[in-house]
């Protein structure tokens, strides 16, 4: 089953890659981050975290660990929760000043992003856009290797310790958009599911949505036989579905359906919250070999143009749409409708997630599957829920076209037109 969804085409890619880094996962790993480090030949380190995380224990004993290999540590804890060029580059900055050799992130994707885009600006000097992907940025290919860098996600959600982007607010723009490039994988992931435990309930949904997304939207990426052939060395790191992601895709998903509202409800159960780490590790390998595709890149006019929302379990600063929610509140709509492309693999999809599908039609068994685990764990009911009118489609369509790096790897052409209709199908969800 794994092999009959990819038919080579003439003149079409034959062959895929599985590229990925070094993983540690289980309890307590945490506190080898000095040994790594220092078998990393690393003598000062750029350790980058949030305020929030530097008060918890963990983080601790991952700085006490460093600390007795020998490490000299420059600490930088003022990552924010939604990154910017700003932040990027004062990262990049701190990191230059600092002399350091290496990097150590300690967080959510924010700060693991943000570890990735201070070693690329401190390694590799250039303006921001430089290497920021087309059409707003140059999409400049990073000239070579960065320093090392070990990722230790503290969420159970963006997978971002095992894929090569970094995404970011460009605040000019009022947009998201973000780096591509293998040289952007960290090093090796350390990924200790202690850190999920103190997890607020919201915070677990939003990134667990996340997982989901990631999981659901590589399963239905276009194919990697859809792409033109070419140069083998300039391969993309969205590749399209194909037989490795779907491994990862596939439980990723049933570890959802099974794990995800027992880990938001019940931040006691050590076993769902650490199946949802695993679940997260599994969608982060599967995505940053195969891509995402519609959902994700609506997220990014979502989260960038948010006006007054601000969400339970995050800090109330100024107003945001966390990452994991602003990607899901369109996803039935775009499940519902890109269902037809591969009838199968979305009624698959729907039935590991926990639907019973039977004599089901593909595209309302998923869509209702999700907005069904939605309402279980308080998720807004579509974009209307965090704020947005019909008025703002246009302003929303606006900010999506440009995400062409995932647009493009959907299953199906999409333009404005089919963007716009999208969002209009997402004010809500039930």
């Amino acid at each position: 089953m794994a092999c009959c969804h990819y038919v080579p085409l003439e003149g079409h890619e034959s062959a895929f890659s599985v590229d990925r880094n070094p993983i540690t996962f289980g309890r307590g790993v945490l506190e080898e981050i000095g040994p790594w480090a220092r078998a990393l030949g690393l003598t000062r380190v750029a350790v980058l975290t949030d305020p929030r995380v530097r008060e918890l224990e963990p983080f601790e004993r991952a700085l006490s660990s460093l600390h007795g290999a020998g490490a000299d540590v420059a600490l930088y804890d003022e990552v924010k929760v939604e990154p910017t060029d700003r932040s990027f580059l004062a990262a990049a900055e701190f990191a230059v000043e600092a002399k350091v050799d290496g990097f150590v992130s300690i967080g959510g994707g924010s700060v693991i992003d943000t570890g990735k885009a201070a070693n690329l600006y401190a390694t590799h000097p250039a303006e921001l856009l430089t290497y920021v992907n087309a059409p707003i940025g140059e999409a400049r290919p990073v000239p070579g290797p960065l320093r090392p860098h070990l990722a230790c996600p503290t969420t159970s959600g963006t997978g971002s310790e095992c894929t090569g982007i970094a995404i970011f607010d460009l605040l000019s723009l009022k947009a998201k958009t973000g780096i591509a490039h293998r040289h952007l994988v960290p090093t090796r992931a350390l990924i200790d599911p202690d850190t999920a435990e103190t997890l607020p309930g919201p915070v677990v949904a939003a990134s667990g949505f996340d997982v989901l997304s990631h999981a659901l939207e590589s399963f239905t990426a276009r194919p990697f036989t859809a792409r033109s052939k070419t140069d083998p060395l300039s391969r993309p790191l969205s590749q399209g579905a194909n037989p490795w992601s779907d491994v990862g895709c596939r439980e990723a998903l049933r570890l959802c359906g099974r794990y995800l509202v027992r880990a938001v409800h019940d931040p006691t159960d050590r076993v769902a919250r650490e199946n949802m780490m695993w679940a997260a590790t599994l969608a982060g390998i599967a995505f940053g070999n195969a891509g995402v595709h519609v959902p994700h890149g609506m997220s990014y006019a979502v989260a960038g143009l948010v006006d007054s929302f601000s969400p339970d379990g995050y800090p109330q600063e100024e107003p945001m749409v966390p990452h994991g929610m602003s990607v899901i509140v369109n996803a039935p709509a775009v499940f519902r409708r890109i269902a037809a492309t591969s009838p199968e693999r979305h009624l698959e999809a729907a039935e590991v997630l926990g639907a019973d599908a039977r004599d089901a039609e593909p595209g309302e068994a998923i869509s209702g599957r999700i907005a069904e685990m939605m309402k279980e764990t308080g998720m807004p009911n579509g974009i209307s829920g965090v704020g947005y009118r019909r008025s703002d489609v246009a302003a929303l369509t606006e900010g999506t076209i440009v995400q062409r790096r995932l647009l493009d790897n959907a299953p199906l052409p999409v333009d404005r037109e089919l963007v716009a209709e999208l969002f209009a199908s997402s004010l809500t969800c039930w």
